[in-house]
């Protein structure tokens, strides 16, 4: 059937899933971009390319439905051709051609070249780190590792994205530097496992290097370190975060569970001891720093009484930000042997109780910083008001600073100090400060 849409040959990128996935969309656009085609994100276009995620269950769903919509329009005539990229197709790609054939192609984690080569380009080696952001101008993502080396029983990441590589220090400089060209200010390292890096190329954790040779990087403000993993952490991180202005005191160290019987099942490599004590190190190595975790409830196995254990260790740790997961139970995976055996609605509820629990922390942190000025970095406007973040605060995921857009003018991708007038559970509110 002819298309109706007059956005011919126009490519649409369409990101689903977590930030790593909107790094391998930039990639791809780059290319592109590159390659002079018309490529936009999440935009009309007579060709689409739906960079999937297979994390866990909701995630799945949300990119077979967006699938099933783009094939829909496909069969409308509204666009022409659908191509399927990312992990639900590297990590299902025998089924969804079996279930869904109109899809033009399905391409792997690691199929860039042929996907461009499908999309009528040619994979260009000498554009290393180049790619078209679609983060506000300010900050960008910075994947410094692929892949994932660690046991972990849930998980389903080295399915689809292999063993854990590292980008050479002197690449991710250069990438860097182009970044803040084009006037970000602000990089957030992300990986599977941040502290991980360089084992691989350097036969040593090599994160602290690395953090070092970017925070000489001219116009990069601020870089934000994501998903740490607890075992093995190197110390001189916390070394350089502390004296490397550049370096937000922040950290995002997912840490799943704290019940020994459970981190074992897990095959997390820690225990409560362990953990507690390197939360500590942490405080007491870099004082106001601000921890990041995510938990996960309703694990195979997990009792009424491993729950309480977890439900007041957050009490008793206090985290500045916190996420909390349902136990998604995933083929092909350790834990998958084991029995599903915690009920939805129960895992529901413990989810509720942690989350409510934080809001109380998160409220009674927030309230500390009434009357506080803090620099942040204002990412849009929105409505009636600006809206910033401080060093403490990672977009989408952490709380948000308010100024009224009535009474102040802020210019967006700018610093500003911000003094702290109200508080409330994720939200702080401001004025422009001194």
């Amino acid at each position: 059937m002819r298309t109706k849409t007059r956005k011919k040959n126009r490519i649409n990128v369409v990101t689903l899933g977590c930030s790593k996935n909107v790094y391998d969309s930039e990639v791809l656009m780059g290319q592109l971009r590159a390659n002079d085609k018309e490529v936009v994100h999440e935009e009309e276009g007579n060709i689409v390319v739906i960079n999937t995620c297979g994390f866990i269950a909701n995630a799945k769903e949300e990119s077979v439905n967006t699938i099933l919509d783009f094939v829909r329009q496909k069969e409308e005539g509204r666009v022409e051709k659908v191509f399927v990229t990312g992990c639900l197709s590297e990590r299902y790609k025998p089924d969804l051609q079996k279930e869904i054939p109109d899809v033009d192609a399905y391409f792997g984690t690691t199929d860039l070249p042929n996907l461009l080569k499908a999309l009528g380009a040619d994979y260009k080696h000498e554009l290393l780190g180049e790619r078209l952001t679609t983060t506000p101008k300010n900050y960008a993502y910075l994947k410094i590792a692929e892949g994932c080396d660690r046991p972990c029983s849930f998980c389903a990441i080295p399915l689809m994205r292999g063993k854990h590589r590292s980008t050479p220090v002197e690449d991710l400089v250069k990438e860097a530097e182009n970044l803040a060209a084009k006037g970000v200010k602000e990089l957030i390292l992300i990986a599977q496992d941040l502290t991980y890096y360089g084992l691989d190329l350097y036969k040593k954790r090599n994160l602290a290097e690395l953090l070092k040779a970017l925070a000489k990087v001219e116009g990069i403000e601020w870089i934000r370190l994501h998903y740490a993993f607890p075992t093995g952490f190197p110390m001189d991180v916390l070394e350089v975060m502390r004296e490397e202005p550049k370096i937000c005191n922040y950290i995002d160290i997912p840490l799943q569970h704290i019940s020994d019987p459970i981190l074992k099942s897990m095959r997390r490599g820690t225990t409560k001891e362990k953990t507690t004590k390197l939360l500590r190190e942490f405080r007491e190595a870099v004082p106001d720093m601000a921890i990041r975790t995510t938990l996960i409830v309703g694990y195979p196995g997990e009792t009424e009484a491993d729950f309480q254990i977890l439900k007041e260790w957050v009490r008793e740790m206090r985290f500045e930000r916190l996420g909390c997961f349902t136990y998604s139970h995933e083929e092909n995976t350790h834990a998958y042997s084991l029995e599903d055996d915690v009920p939805e609605e129960v895992k529901q509820q413990r989810a509720n109780e942690i989350m409510e629990l934080q809001a109380q922390i998160s409220w009674e942190l927030n309230q500390e910083k009434i009357g506080k000025n803090l620099r942040c970095i204002i990412d849009r406007k929105e409505g009636n008001y600006f809206v910033g973040r401080t060093e403490f605060d990672s977009p989408d995921v952490d709380n948000e600073v308010l100024i009224d857009a009535s009474k102040y003018f802020l210019r967006v991708g700018d610093f500003a100090q911000i003094r702290i007038t109200e508080a409330a559970d994720f939200d702080l509110y401001g004025v422009p400060g001194d």
